[in-house]
């Protein structure tokens, strides 16, 4: 792993930015995504601090992971805002509807009782006729009838029954009307009733949904408040590191040195004694079977702010997992070698000049020698986690001339 370490950023590092690294909500829209984004950051981390301590290590992860939850948690605080503004809407009119369904009930049962009231004083004066007929005055009516003595006075006579008969018959009638208006007013009622049970359901639906809805506004702002101070102490963390993370990197990039100037020495026999073998250029057998978890190439550490190269490609696998010389060659380092783990390099000879080599970091076992020659496919050791590693994989590097290039212009283009 080659560094870069610009001297005039070192004494800056301690300002590791929790400001500085904005962040920017993706869309929106299958709850997978959050999963995927987060997973994405910690794999990032990982990768780019694999040679950093472990607590330097730990505290980027916390970081990254907190940096992957926070839009969607912030993005749920603006939702859950925005729900409690419009229950408070909802649940204000519901209330409000509430009210004007009581008034209007109110009123529906005063018309009811008054239109009832009507219909009970009706009733009584019906009541007085039917009762002065069961006591026989209708007889006395008769009576004095015949009693006119003259025809003026039994037309005046006649006239005044017909006139009670008439007061008889509109008593009845008022009854029967009132008692018809009264059954209306009734019916008003009842509806009116059904409506203002209906408006108070809805006005406590929506109280209780307000009421929700600022509960869940409050433990989303307290999901973010949580995040933002994990990555307030990840930060915190990472600064006290930074010494011991950057003696690492140095570290690391020394041995790289070292590494590529074996090659070169290698290279600079073969040429010099006019033979050594000579690599024809062709792929690369895969040495390892598995998926490409970290690409080769030049990363930013955002926490040390240093650039970091990747010298070669991760492959990830099962830890105990058969790795293979990837051409035939003769091994040069079989050991360990500080963050890289258990090491092992071949070298396979001059291509175009140029002395080339494989090597394989972070094995569980070795199982060559320095010094051994090997074949194309031969099993020289067995996946693993070992050195600055955060999982099995195999750290596959291949290197030109002593300098790492990207692997995968020399593995089978299916990476299989």
């Amino acid at each position: 792993m080659k560094l870069n370490l610009d001297p005039a950023r070192l004494g800056l590092v301690a300002a590791v930015t929790a400001v500085g690294m904005v962040i920017t909500a993706p869309a929106w829209g299958d709850p997978q995504d959050d999963k995927r984004r987060v997973d994405r950051h910690l794999v990032k981390a990982r990768s780019t601090l694999e040679a950093a301590t472990g607590r330097a290590k730990n505290a980027a992860e916390a970081y990254a992971e907190a940096n992957g939850k926070l839009p969607g948690a912030r993005k749920a605080l603006a939702e859950a805002r925005g729900l409690v503004a419009a229950s408070e809407v909802r649940a204000n009119r519901a209330r409000r509807d509430a009210d004007t369904a009581k008034r209007t009930l109110t009123t529906a049962k005063d018309a009811y009782q008054d239109a009832e009231a009507e219909v009970s004083m009706a009733r009584d004066r019906v009541g007085k006729f039917v009762s002065a007929a069961y006591k026989g005055n209708h007889l006395v009516a008769f009576d004095s009838v015949l009693d006119a003595k003259t025809p003026s006075d039994l037309a005046d006579r006649m006239a005044f029954l017909d006139d009670v008969a008439a007061s008889q018959r509109a008593a009845l009638d008022k009854v029967i009307k009132l008692r018809h208006a009264a059954k209306l007013k009734e019916n008003d009622a009842t509806v009116t009733k059904r409506q203002a049970d209906r408006a108070k359901r809805l006005a406590d639906d929506a109280l209780a949904a307000a009421k929700q809805a600022r509960d869940s506004a409050e433990r989303a702002a307290a999901n973010v408040k949580t995040l933002v101070s994990t990555r307030k102490q990840s930060l915190g963390v990472a600064k006290e590191e930074r010494e011991k993370t950057l003696k690492r990197y140095r570290a690391l990039q020394r041995r790289s040195e070292r590494i590529a100037a074996e090659i070169r020495a290698l290279a600079d026999k073969d040429k010099s004694s006019g033979g050594g073998r000579h690599h024809s250029g062709a792929r690369f057998l895969m040495p390892a079977q598995g998926w490409k978890s970290s690409d080769f190439g030049r990363r930013w550490d955002p926490y040390y702010h240093v650039w970091q190269l990747h010298a070669g490609v991760d492959i990830a696998a099962p830890g105990g997992q058969a790795i293979r010389a990837a051409d035939s060659g003769r091994v040069f380092r079989a050991g360990w070698n500080g963050g890289y783990g258990n090491y092992t390099c071949v070298y396979h000879g001059l291509s175009r000049g140029r002395g080339l080599a494989t090597c394989y970091a972070h094995q569980s076992r070795i199982l060559v020698s320095s010094g051994q020659r090997v074949s194309r496919g031969q099993v020289i050791g067995r996946v693993g986690t070992t050195g600055a590693s955060t999982g099995n994989h195999l750290h596959f590097e291949v290197r030109l001339n002593g300098n790492p290039v990207n692997p995968l212009g020399w593995l089978p283009r299916c990476f299989c």
